[in-house]
């Protein structure tokens, strides 16, 4: 059936939205120890005097509108004014470092920044005078400027290019420009494991089409609510929360902070969340590890729990049913799973898992709590979702079927296997290009039939019936010198599973064998030591015998389904956690590997000398 999408643009998104459900709560924010709620139509009213301030600022229709914040309700007000005017909206995360923040300003030629606070406009004065305008040009933007205004959300103005969020909305208001779906909506910049981000243009339609297909496969509604963590500068918060959300009159309760979340989930008490693959897997190892600890008949009961849900969904699978596994799942909802799910408030339905790959184990784990988990598959180029598990079709372990007017296919030319191959997709959410870079674009779009392809780089397969499985990145897998290929990331993410490790990378490139780098989850480390009569500092930690011996456990357990040269032959344990600060992630958790052996290269060359 052919895919009339709902919405060609943002802006038909934002005027369906605050008319249809003006008296709804939108956005809540903790203030003062208690949540506080704006309406769509309170929303409406800033965004209304924000395209005035936009305007008043000088901004016109194809220039570029900087964000450096977390999510806020001013970033949604910030964009929505924005693309009101025609302007394309371009998101940072505040983790990142300011050379980066420096570097996307100047590529994209931003006219106008909005900064969360005064410690990061105190950062941008630092480089503002040096500031130069961009040099790429797009038919359907402005000219590139060098940066004109900063606007602090929060804090004063100090600067005479500095004014406030207040100031921005104080004025009069602005009508809408003539916003087409051919426009530029936005521009996400790649995390950049290697090189600088890479600019990639969204158009309106790309995003409005990617959320009208929501509309057709998932049943949110008006009552749905989600705790907002999962940051809007990334294209999966962005257009799947942020817009879908808005677009449906749902809510969004916006968490505190990383740390605060499990405290707001029972306090926002959503029905929905949206979240990366290492949430489910902190839920995973951190509730295995609380029913371990706590051992005798409360650890019985719940190995009793999971492993008759266990039994109901194979039973499922064949459809077939059995009375007495329904009445103990009963009996166990109540007794076990509901007060698990009475930690995340108590409501929670659904679960949204995007951005890498889950693991099967983790979640169907988190299916047998009674939380529904549906995966989904995409990237920044296509807007993001390509392919999603819905209510209509679902398979654990895959990232279900590609979405309304979206088509996958596998070229298996590129790997030589005859079933895996790179996942290319076409569709209407298929990015304009990145920003300025044709070698680029020629590299990874394509056109067949009529219709815009984007090579992904990441290897998967289809099965009988449409569903995708994602098996790896093609840029990712090397080669041992007995010949066999690796591809490492399915293997780090079995691995941190376990309950002791936060972090890992495997690495064999061009080697005899795979070796291990593990970074301890040192909480739950150092509680094993303590029980031990070990010492619990990091340091001193992974020197010990028994530690080693630990993790070699570990290895071998989490790693027993491997085939036999993916195994790590030796593993070393390391101290400094993995982490965006530090170089060694993207800001949306990716892995930066030259970086990991920079920071570790002589503790990993010593494993392949011992």
């Amino acid at each position: 059936m052919e895919f009339k999408p709902k919405f060609k643009t943002l802006v038909e998104v934002y005027q369906h939205a605050t008319k249809t459900f003006a008296q709804n709560t939108l956005f809540g924010e903790k203030k003062s120890g208690a949540w506080r709620w704006m309406t769509y139509s309170e929303f409406a009213a800033k965004v209304d005097k924000m395209r005035g301030g936009l305007q008043a600022a000088g901004l016109v229709k194809g220039d570029r509108v900087a964000m450096i914040s977390n999510n806020r309700p001013e970033w949604a007000i910030a964009a929505y004014g924005c693309y009101g005017l025609g302007g394309a909206f371009v998101p940072m995360y505040e983790s990142q470092p300011a050379k980066e923040w420096k570097f996307i300003l100047e590529d994209c030629g931003a006219k106008i920044l909005f900064v969360a606070n005064r410690d990061i406009a105190d950062k941008v004065h630092g480089f503002f005078d040096q500031m130069e305008s961009g040099k790429t040009t797009h038919p359907k933007l402005s000219a590139p400027s060098k940066l004109e205004t900063v606007v602090l959300i929060h804090g004063e103005a100090k600067h005479p290019y500095e004014k406030t969020f207040a100031e921005m909305i104080g004025g009069e208001t602005a009508d809408f420009e003539d916003v087409s779906g051919e426009d530029i909506a936005g521009f996400i910049y790649t995390s950049g494991t290697t090189g600088d981000p890479k600019g990639v243009l969204l158009s309106h339609t790309n995003l409005a089409s990617n959320v009208s297909a929501i509309h057709e496969f998932f049943p949110i509604g008006q009552e749905d609510r989600s705790l907002s963590f999962l940051p809007w500068a990334h294209s999966f918060g962005q257009t799947v929360e942020l817009h879908t959300m808005f677009s449906m009159g749902a809510s969004m309760g916006i968490a505190e902070a990383v740390d605060k979340i499990v405290a707001n989930l029972g306090e926002v008490r959503p029905t929905l969340l949206f979240s990366v693959p290492r949430i489910f897997n902190r839920i995973y190892d951190g509730l295995n590890k609380k029913m371990t600890d706590a051992g005798g008949v409360k650890l019985k009961l719940f190995e009793s729990a999971v492993a008759n849900a266990e039994t109901r969904k194979k039973l499922s699978d064949r459809k077939r049913r059995s009375g007495w596994v329904d009445f103990k799942h009963g009996l166990f909802d109540k007794v076990v799973f509901a007060k698990v799910r009475e930690r995340f408030g108590g409501r929670l339905k659904y679960a949204f898992s995007g951005g890498a790959a889950l693991s099967k184990e983790v979640a169907q784990f988190v299916d047998n709590l009674g939380i529904t988990v549906y995966e989904g598959y995409g990237l920044t180029e296509t807007s993001p979702i390509a392919t999603a598990n819905s209510p209509s079709g679902r398979k654990i372990g895959s990232v279900g079927r590609p979405i309304p007017g979206v088509k996958v296919e596998i070229d298996t030319a590129v790997t030589g296997d005859a079933i895996d191959g790179e996942i290319v997709i076409y569709g209407h959410n298929i990015m304009q290009g990145y920003y300025g870079l044709e070698k680029a674009n020629q590299e990874v779009l394509l056109e067949k039939d009529g219709e815009r392809g984007f090579r992904s780089g990441d290897m998967g397969r289809l099965d009988e019936d449409g569903f995708l499985y994602i098996t790896g990145r093609i840029k990712e897998q090397y080669k041992l010198q007995n010949g066999k290929y690796v591809v490492p990331t399915p293997l780090e993410e079995k691995l941190k599973l376990s309950a002791y490790i936060s972090n890992c990378m495997i690495y064999g490139m061009n080697k005899p064998n795979n070796i291990a780098l593990i970074i301890p989850d040192f909480e739950a480390l150092g509680d094993w030591a303590k029980q031990q009569g070990l010492p619990t500092a990091p340091e001193q930690l992974v020197q010990e015998p028994q530690v080693r011996a630990l993790f070699q456990r570990e290895l071998d357990r989490w790693s027993e389904d491997f085939k036999g040269y993916e195994r790590a032959k030796n593993f070393a344990l390391g101290t400094t956690d993995f982490s965006p600060d530090n170089g060694m992630l993207t800001p949306t958790l990716k892995l930066k590997r030259r970086e990991v052996l920079k920071q570790y290269g002589a503790q990993i060359d010593a494993l392949f000398e011992g």
